[in-house]
C-alpha cells in the first residue's frame, strides 16, 4: 500500500541563517545564539565528560602525516565508553547460554541479562507494567511494533523522520504530515491529521538526525491521546542527549539503539506498553518465545519473551545497560551544558564563514542536541568530508543522512554534511573542523580526488589501512541510506 502525502504549507527556505536555527541551550535557557553574547564565543578550551574508546587513536593523512583522530559523527555510531568495554571484559568470563542452562554460568548470564533488562527500562523511566524487549537497533524496534500494531489502526508520522521510522510504516498506508515553517504550526498540522485520519499511532522523532532540533515529546503524547491515539518516540538521537521519561511523558512507546548510546555491541530496545505486543505475532519463531511446541501448534510465550526468539545477546544487553548506568552516573545537566558549549561554538563560528549555511526545519524552535547539518556553498558534501578525513584527520558525516524526505525539503537531496558530537568530544575537535572548513574554502582541496563505487577517495591513496583489515577499499560501498 501507498503512502499518503497530506499537502501542506511550504517548508520555507531551503537553508536559513545562524540566527534563525536553532541551539542546543539547556530547557530553562532558551535563548537564541545570536542573544548569547560574547562570553559564548571566547576561545576557551574543555575536554571530554567521560573517556570512550577510540580517544587516543592516531590516523594517517594523505601527506605521511598521523594526527589524532577528530571524531565528529557520533550521530551514526557513537564510541564504547570506556566503562562499557571495562564491565565486557568483567562478564566474559561468564559468558553461557540464557535461560537454557543448568551451568553456573549460564545462571550468571541469565541472571545479568534479566538485570540489564531492568536498568534499561529504569533508564527511560518505564512503568512498571511496560515490556522491555531487546532488539538489534531502532530500526529493528520499529519493525517489531509495526508488526504488533492492530490491524486498521491508522498510523500518522511527519516527512522528516528518519528512514527507520518512515518505512516500517510504509506497509499499512501510513499518512504523511509535511512540517510547517514553524514548529507551532506543524504541531497544529498533526493534531488535524490525527482527528481526519483515525489515528492509531502517531510515529515522532525525538530529535532530527539532521539538524539536531528536539520535538515537544511531552505536548506531542497529550495531543496524540486527547484523540484515542497512541504514540512511539524514535529515541535514537534523543535517548543519548538526553534524559527520557516514559511515564512522565506519557509516552507509550520508546525505541532506541545501543550503539547511538556508547554501545556498540548489537542491541537496542523497544518499550512499552504490553497489551499490543502481547497480542501480536512473535517477531521472530523461534526457541525461547515458546512455551510449549507440538507438530501442529505453538503455545507462544507472553512478555518480552514472546518477541526474543533465538539465543539472547545478552553481551549487547549488558553493554546498553551499563551505557546506561554511566550516562546516569554523568547527569543530564552535565551532558546538556557540555553538548550546548560544543554547539555553540560550532554554531557561533559556522556563522563567520559566508559559504557556510546551517539547516534547520522550523524558525521557532529553541532545543537541539548534539546535531549540526550544514553545506558549503560551491562544494559537494561527499567531496568536503572525504577531504576533512583524508587531509585533516576528521571524521563527519555526508549525504541524505537516511532521512531522504527532509533532506529534499531542505533543498539538499544531493546531501549535506553533519558534525555531531557527545561525552567523549572536546573543544578542540570543533576547532579542528573550524579550520579545516576555512583552509578548504580558501585554497581549496590540497589532493586530487576520485569517485568510486559513489563516494570521494583521495586518488591513489596512500594511507596505510591496519595490517589486519587490508585494502581500505576493495569492497563496494552500498547506496547511502
Amino acid at each position: 500500500m501507498s503512502i499518503t502525502v497530506l499537502s501542506g504549507r511550504s517548508a520555507g527556505p531551503q537553508t536559513r541563517q545562524l540566527d534563525q536555527s536553532c541551539t542546543s541551550a539547556p530547557a530553562t535557557d532558551r535563548l537564541r545564539l545570536r542573544d548569547l553574547g560574547e562570553p559564548f564565543r571566547r576561545r576557551d578550551a574543555f575536554g571530554p565528560l567521560a573517556a570512550v574508546t577510540g580517544a587516543d587513536l592516531e590516523v594517517p593523512l594523505v601527506d605521511g602525516r598521523s594526527v589524532p583522530y577528530a571524531n565528529l559523527d557520533y550521530a551514526a555510531s557513537a564510541p564504547a565508553l570506556a566503562a562499557v568495554v571495562a564491565d565486557q571484559q568483567r562478564i566474559l568470563p561468564y559468558y553461557a547460554s540464557v535461560h537454557r542452562g543448568a551451568g553456573f554460568a549460564s545462571a550468571v548470564s541469565t541472571a545479568l541479562y534479566e538485570q540489564s533488562r531492568a536498568t534499561v527500562a529504569a533508564f527511560v523511566g518505564a512503568r512498571s507494567d511496560d515490556l522491555t524487549v531487546f532488539t538489534r537497533n531502532t530500526t529493528d524496534a520499529l519493525n517489531l511494533l509495526a508488526g504488533a500494531v492492530p490491524d486498521g489502526a491508522p498510523v500518522v508520522c511527519l516527512d522528516i523522520e528518519h528512514h527507520a521510522n518512515l518505512l516500517s510504516w510504509q506497509r499499512s498506508g501510513a499518512t504523511v504530515v509535511p512540517a510547517a515553517e514553524t514548529l507551532e504550526q506543524t504541531l497544529d498540522d498533526l493534531e488535524q491529521a490525527v482527528i481526519n485520519t483515525g489515528a492509531g499511532l502517531l510515529a515522532i522523532t525525538g530529535a532530527s538526525n539532521v539538524t539536531g532540533e528536539v520535538l515537544p515529546i511531552r505536548r506531542i503524547a497529550a495531543l496524540a491521546h486527547r484523540h484515542g491515539a497512541r504514540i512511539v518516540i524514535d529515541g535514537a538521537q534523543l535517548v543519548p542527549h538526553r534524559r527520557i521519561d516514559i511515564a512522565a511523558s506519557d509516552i507509550d512507546y520508546l525505541a532506541f539503539s545501543g550503539h547511538k548510546l556508547y554501545a556498540p555491541y548489537g542491541a537496542g530496545a523497544l518499550i512499552g506498553r504490553a497489551d499490543w505486543l502481547d497480542a501480536a505475532e512473535p517477531y521472530l519463531a523461534g526457541g525461547g518465545a515458546v512455551r510449549r511446541v507440538t507438530v501442529e501448534h505453538a503455545d507462544w510465550a507472553s512478555g518480552p519473551a514472546r518477541h526474543e526468539g533465538g539465543t539472547p545477546n545478552v553481551l549487547g544487553a549488558a553493554a546498553l545497560a551499563a551505557a546506561c548506568r554511566e550516562i546516569d552516573r554523568i547527569g543530564d545537566d552535565h551532558l546538556r551544558r557540555h553538548e550546548w558549549r560544543l554547539r555553540t561554538r560550532l554554531l557561533s563560528r559556522l556563522a563567520a564563514i559566508d559559504e557556510v549555511r546551517v539547516l534547520s526545519i522550523w524558525d521557532d524552535c529553541y532545543d537541539a542536541v548534539g546535531v549540526v547539518g550544514f553545506t558549503i556553498d560551491g562544494y559537494d558534501s561527499g567531496l568536503v568530508a572525504a577531504c576533512l578525513s583524508a587531509e585533516h584527520g576528521i571524521g563527519v558525516r555526508d549525504g541524505a543522512f537516511c532521512a531522504h524526505p527532509l533532506a529534499a525539503r531542505l533543498g539538499v537531496p544531493s546531501g549535506a554534511l553533519r558534525a555531531s558530537f557527545g561525552v567523549g568530544s572536546q573543544a578542540s575537535d570543533v576547532d579542528r573542523l573550524l579550520e579545516a572548513l576555512r583552509s578548504l574554502i580558501t585554497d581549496g582541496p590540497r589532493w586530487e580526488y576520485e569517485i568510486v563505487d559513489g563516494r570521494y577517495q583521495p586518488v591513489g591513496d596512500p594511507r596505510p589501512a591496519p595490517e589486519w583489515i587490508g585494502d581500505l577499499h576493495t569492497a563496494p560501498r552500498p547506496c547511502e541510506g
